[in-house]
């Protein structure tokens, strides 16, 4: 296994990449909106040097009895699960992005309106180590 930090492809190639992976619970009358803020987050990502953002709206994501993706995030009955991630060249240009990502007007604009519980956010960077 390739340590920390260095992720071989399978033709062998080492690819140095990094990931934020976050996991929200957003009301389920606010899909719309939270589409369109993780499109306008998303562009300034991008902007400043990630290779590409996902956000993914839970389909099935089963509750747990001892630790689940629904008790991580405290969700409420009228809310659904999302999964996202950030692929970044390396961690060196996603700690370099960060600054200006919440610099952008765009960003900042939202701070007030963000479409879900900033405080059940789940969150951490990580060191790709497969790619398939």
């Amino acid at each position: 296994m390739a340590p920390c930090g260095q992720c071989v492809e399978p033709e062998g190639k080492v690819k140095m990449t990094y990931v934020d992976g976050f996991i929200v619970a957003v009301s389920n009358d606010k899909k719309g909106e939270y589409a369109k803020f993780s499109e306008i987050a998303g562009a300034a990502f991008k902007k400043h040097g990630a290779l590409r953002l996902v956000e993914c709206c839970g389909e099935d994501v089963p509750d747990g009895e001892v630790t689940s993706f629904p008790m991580a995030v405290k969700k409420q009955e009228n809310e659904t699960v999302w999964f996202s991630w950030i692929e970044w060249p390396s961690k060196k240009v996603r700690d370099e992005a960060m600054p200006k990502v919440m610099a952008e007007e765009s960003v900042k604009a939202m701070e007030d309106d963000i479409p879900f519980d900033g405080k059940r956010m789940i969150f951490g960077g990580f060191d790709k180590i497969v790619d398939m």
